[in-house]
């Protein structure tokens, strides 16, 4: 067994070619899906990131009812992401050092709260856009604790062969929440006003506190991996650095959160409101039609063989940048939600496949540390990206700045996959793992 010594530059993988003999990944589906831990955690977080679809698509309608500026739904986003950014990488040396299941519980509890403070807030009609941006601060500390333990929490739940399909059943199920939760949201809206999501939200959260606390903890490595997990941040850092494939990948996630997400996490509810001239409910079929895409291209990671990944990664960035651009055209909602349902397929499948080869690459003693640095790339730079696009779009206006937006992440993005080459492709020869935990 090759080990890394703490302070060292970490060696990078050796590669095999492709195995003719894996089991299928849609047999590997149903067999994860059986009783057992991992089925115990999807559950529960199905429940509670349907919540958390709910009271996003809720806030969103509330902040575009309290402000006309793109800027101020960007400074949201900045409050969030700051306490983010300065605080992955304890949370990352957190969840190597300490229980996962303990770090999850304790965020979904304060959740839970802030959740219970918003929804009364509007309840009385009392809410304030400070509000919302203090709120958004204290989830900011908790995605960073957060992040880190559930990227690396799902691949002790099964075997090292079957991380790539635990992956792709969990971003399914997440994406899939996002075709329930928004529609929920948008009738919950209508019929009791936007605390009644916000109060969902907050029932939700028990849902996978109660699927933690029935989980078994993680087991014991050799004395040179627990050494290894006690080791220090710069660890993951050297590891990212002598890793070209990982870096690539974190790189393709960063143009990816600069470039796109601020269109459709910050600024739709105003291209909703001020340039479609459309109201909530048809902001909830928008998100709902994004939803169905992303969980189409996270179902669509069942089926991708390992040697077409650079083709199908490609593809995506291609169709990602094409809709953006014709979604800075359009005027009526078919079109929009045409391109809605394109950019989620496009980037839902890069997502899911980014985060599948960093972690089938992560070392389990770094995996938290690898985890935290792979989600800067998305949460570390959503602030900055944020402020950036909504800003031009204030400047000179939603339409040029998205189409100024998708003529550079195409270009950025293809050239990083060029870079990475064949070794997205490549399998990985990883050091030897503890079996996982196979309590029911």
């Amino acid at each position: 067994m090759r080990t890394l010594v703490a302070g060292a530059p970490a060696p990078a993988y050796e590669f095999l070619p492709m195995k003719t003999d894996e089991v299928p990944f849609s047999r590997q589906a149903f067999a994860l899906l059986g009783p057992g831990a991992f089925r115990r955690y999807i559950v529960g977080a199905a429940i509670s990131d349907t919540g958390t679809w709910m009271q996003v698509m809720a806030q969103a309608w509330v902040l575009s009812s309290l402000t006309n500026r793109a800027l101020i739904l960007g400074l949201v986003n900045f409050a969030a992401g700051i306490p983010t950014l300065l605080l992955t990488m304890i949370g990352g040396s957190a969840a190597d050092r300490h229980d996962k299941r303990t770090i999850l519980v304790i965020t979904q509890i304060v959740q839970i709260l802030t959740a219970l403070i918003l929804g009364t807030l509007i309840w009385k009609g009392a809410i304030q856009i400070w509000h919302i941006i203090i709120m958004a601060a204290v989830l900011g500390c908790c995605i960073a604790f957060e992040m880190p333990a559930i990227s690396a929490l799902v691949p002790e739940l099964v075997k090292p062969k079957e991380i790539a399909t635990a992956i792709a059943l969990d971003r399914s199920v997440f994406h899939g929440s996002r075709l329930v939760g928004p529609s929920f949201a948008g009738l919950f809206v209508g019929w009791w006003g936007a605390a009644s999501a916000f109060f969902c939200n907050a029932i939700s959260f028990v849902a996978l506190i109660i699927a933690l606390i029935s989980l078994p903890a993680r087991a014991i490595g050799s004395v040179e991996e627990e050494e290894q997990r006690r080791s220090g941040f710069k660890d993951g850092l050297r590891y990212v650095r002598s890793d070209r494939t990982i870096l690539s990948m974190i790189i393709l996630i960063a143009l990816t959160t600069i470039f796109v997400f601020p269109v459709i996490s910050v600024m739709l509810p105003l291209y909703v409101r001020n340039l479609l001239h459309l109201g909530a409910d048809r902001l909830g079929l928008l998100m709902a039609v994004s939803a169905v895409g992303s969980l189409s291209g996270s179902l669509g990671l069942l089926s991708v063989a390992r040697e077409l990944r650079l083709k199908f990664m490609t593809g995506a960035v291609i169709l990602v940048a094409i809709a953006l651009f014709f979604m800075s055209r359009s005027t009526s909602f078919l079109l929009t939600a045409a391109c809605m349902g394109t950019l989620a397929i496009g980037l839902s499948f890069n997502f899911g496949l980014a985060g599948t080869i960093v972690q089938e690459r992560a070392p389990a003693p770094l995996r938290g540390r690898i985890s935290a640095i792979f989600g800067l790339s998305f949460f570390g730079l959503m602030p900055i990206a944020g402020l950036m696009i909504t800003s031009l779009a204030d400047w000179i206006g939603m339409r040029t700045a998205l189409w100024i937006a998708a003529v550079l992440f195409g270009a950025g993005a293809v050239t990083v996959l060029m870079i990475a080459g064949r070794t997205v492709s490549a399998e990985p020869v990883s050091p030897p793992e503890p079996e996982a935990a196979t309590a029911v």
